[in-house]
Protein backbone atom coordinates (compact mmCIF):
# COMPACT_ATOMS: atom_id res chain seq x y z
CA UNK A 1 0.00 0.00 0.00
CA UNK A 2 1.35 3.43 -1.23
CA UNK A 3 1.20 6.18 1.92
CA UNK A 4 0.75 10.35 0.83
CA UNK A 5 4.11 11.36 2.13
CA UNK A 6 2.30 14.51 2.11
CA UNK A 7 0.09 13.58 5.01
CA UNK A 8 3.00 12.44 7.48
CA UNK A 9 4.05 15.31 9.63
CA UNK A 10 3.58 18.72 8.95
CA UNK A 11 5.23 21.24 6.50
CA UNK A 12 8.07 22.32 9.09
CA UNK A 13 9.19 18.68 9.66
CA UNK A 14 8.87 17.24 6.46
CA UNK A 15 11.12 20.01 5.52
CA UNK A 16 13.50 19.28 8.16
CA UNK A 17 13.29 15.49 7.22
CA UNK A 18 13.99 16.58 3.59
CA UNK A 19 17.31 18.74 4.86
CA UNK A 20 19.15 15.51 6.31
CA UNK A 21 18.13 13.39 3.56
CA UNK A 22 19.63 15.51 1.10
CA UNK A 23 22.91 15.04 2.46
CA UNK A 24 22.71 11.21 1.77
CA UNK A 25 22.66 9.53 -1.80
CA UNK A 26 19.09 9.02 -2.99
CA UNK A 27 19.18 5.20 -1.80
CA UNK A 28 20.58 6.01 1.41
CA UNK A 29 17.28 8.10 2.49
CA UNK A 30 17.43 5.76 5.56
CA UNK A 31 20.55 7.60 6.95
CA UNK A 32 18.61 10.69 8.39
CA UNK A 33 16.49 7.89 10.46
CA UNK A 34 18.46 9.83 13.58
CA UNK A 35 17.85 13.56 12.65
CA UNK A 36 14.09 12.47 11.67
CA UNK A 37 13.09 10.91 15.08
CA UNK A 38 14.54 13.83 16.52
CA UNK A 39 12.60 16.36 14.69
CA UNK A 40 9.32 14.07 15.21
CA UNK A 41 9.92 14.00 18.65
CA UNK A 42 10.44 17.83 19.33
CA UNK A 43 7.13 18.23 17.20
CA UNK A 44 5.17 15.83 19.84
CA UNK A 45 6.20 17.70 22.40
CA UNK A 46 9.49 15.44 23.66
CA UNK A 47 8.60 12.12 23.18
CA UNK A 48 7.80 9.19 20.71
CA UNK A 49 4.78 6.86 19.64
CA UNK A 50 4.85 3.60 18.03
CA UNK A 51 2.46 5.56 15.04
CA UNK A 52 5.07 7.83 14.99
CA UNK A 53 8.05 5.81 14.52
CA UNK A 54 6.17 4.18 11.84
CA UNK A 55 5.49 7.56 10.33
CA UNK A 56 9.29 7.90 10.45
CA UNK A 57 10.01 4.73 8.84
CA UNK A 58 7.38 4.95 6.21
CA UNK A 59 8.53 8.53 5.12
CA UNK A 60 12.03 6.72 4.86
CA UNK A 61 11.26 4.00 2.75
CA UNK A 62 12.26 1.76 5.44
CA UNK A 63 11.14 -0.87 7.97
CA UNK A 64 9.64 -0.11 11.09
CA UNK A 65 11.88 -2.69 13.22
CA UNK A 66 14.92 -0.64 11.96
CA UNK A 67 13.63 3.19 13.22
CA UNK A 68 12.64 1.21 16.78
CA UNK A 69 16.17 -0.35 16.95
CA UNK A 70 17.21 3.31 16.55
CA UNK A 71 14.67 4.85 18.80
CA UNK A 72 15.30 2.41 21.61
CA UNK A 73 18.89 2.03 21.58
CA UNK A 74 19.81 6.23 21.84
CA UNK A 75 18.60 7.69 24.79
CA UNK A 76 18.17 10.79 23.47
CA UNK A 77 14.55 9.37 21.91
CA UNK A 78 11.74 9.26 24.93
CA UNK A 79 8.63 6.90 24.75
CA UNK A 80 6.39 8.21 27.17
CA UNK A 81 5.57 11.74 27.74
CA UNK A 82 8.38 13.93 29.60
CA UNK A 83 8.07 17.09 31.16
CA UNK A 84 8.51 20.29 29.14
CA UNK A 85 12.18 20.63 31.21
CA UNK A 86 13.65 17.37 31.21
CA UNK A 87 16.53 17.45 33.73
CA UNK A 88 18.68 14.55 32.50
CA UNK A 89 20.53 14.08 35.63
CA UNK A 90 24.67 12.00 35.07
CA UNK A 91 24.69 9.55 37.38
CA UNK A 92 28.05 7.91 35.91
CA UNK A 93 31.70 7.40 37.96
CA UNK A 94 32.99 10.78 37.98
CA UNK A 95 28.95 12.28 39.36
CA UNK A 96 28.89 9.65 41.51
CA UNK A 97 31.71 10.23 43.46
CA UNK A 98 30.92 14.03 43.34
CA UNK A 99 27.52 13.76 44.69
CA UNK A 100 25.11 12.96 42.34
CA UNK A 101 23.33 11.19 44.52
CA UNK A 102 22.62 14.18 46.92
CA UNK A 103 21.44 16.13 43.42
CA UNK A 104 19.06 13.66 42.81
CA UNK A 105 17.45 14.27 46.60
CA UNK A 106 17.75 17.80 46.60
CA UNK A 107 15.66 17.52 43.01
CA UNK A 108 13.15 14.77 44.28
CA UNK A 109 12.45 17.28 47.37
CA UNK A 110 12.33 20.16 45.41
CA UNK A 111 10.08 18.65 42.71
CA UNK A 112 7.95 15.90 44.04
CA UNK A 113 9.32 13.26 41.53
CA UNK A 114 12.49 10.78 41.02
CA UNK A 115 13.53 9.33 37.97
CA UNK A 116 11.20 8.66 34.77
CA UNK A 117 8.61 10.76 36.52
CA UNK A 118 6.93 14.28 35.40
CA UNK A 119 5.77 17.00 37.97
CA UNK A 120 1.67 16.82 37.77
CA UNK A 121 1.97 20.69 36.21
CA UNK A 122 3.59 18.76 33.32
CA UNK A 123 6.37 21.37 33.79
CA UNK A 124 9.61 19.11 34.96
CA UNK A 125 10.70 15.18 34.10
CA UNK A 126 13.97 13.91 35.64
CA UNK A 127 16.20 11.31 33.85
CA UNK A 128 19.00 9.21 34.98
CA UNK A 129 21.57 9.76 32.23
CA UNK A 130 25.23 7.81 31.15
CA UNK A 131 28.08 10.57 31.12
CA UNK A 132 27.56 13.18 29.20
CA UNK A 133 31.00 14.36 28.42
CA UNK A 134 31.48 16.90 31.47
CA UNK A 135 33.60 14.35 34.05
CA UNK A 136 35.23 18.49 35.05
CA UNK A 137 32.70 19.97 36.31
CA UNK A 138 30.79 17.00 38.13
CA UNK A 139 28.27 16.57 39.50
CA UNK A 140 26.26 18.11 35.96
CA UNK A 141 22.88 17.52 34.41
CA UNK A 142 21.70 18.31 30.85
CA UNK A 143 17.98 20.61 30.55
CA UNK A 144 17.22 20.99 26.81
CA UNK A 145 20.84 21.78 25.17
CA UNK A 146 22.22 23.22 27.97
CA UNK A 147 24.83 21.94 30.89
CA UNK A 148 25.10 22.87 34.28
CA UNK A 149 28.06 21.92 36.13
CA UNK A 150 29.38 22.06 39.58
CA UNK A 151 25.91 21.78 41.09
CA UNK A 152 25.16 22.83 44.36
CA UNK A 153 21.12 22.82 46.06
CA UNK A 154 21.68 26.40 45.31
CA UNK A 155 22.80 26.26 42.23
CA UNK A 156 19.84 23.39 41.55
CA UNK A 157 17.02 26.23 43.21
CA UNK A 158 18.52 29.23 40.85
CA UNK A 159 18.27 27.02 37.76
CA UNK A 160 14.74 25.96 38.25
CA UNK A 161 13.29 29.22 39.80
CA UNK A 162 14.97 30.55 35.93
CA UNK A 163 12.35 27.99 34.75
CA UNK A 164 9.26 28.91 36.26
Amino acid sequence: MKIDKTSLFTDEVRAEIDKHIAKYPADWKQSACMPALTAVQEMNDGWLTRELMDQVAAYLDMPAIAVYEVATFYSMYEHKEVGRHKICLCTNISCMVNNSDSILEHLNKRLGISFGEVTDDGKFSIKEVECLGACGGAPMMQIGDHYYENLTPEKIDSILEELE
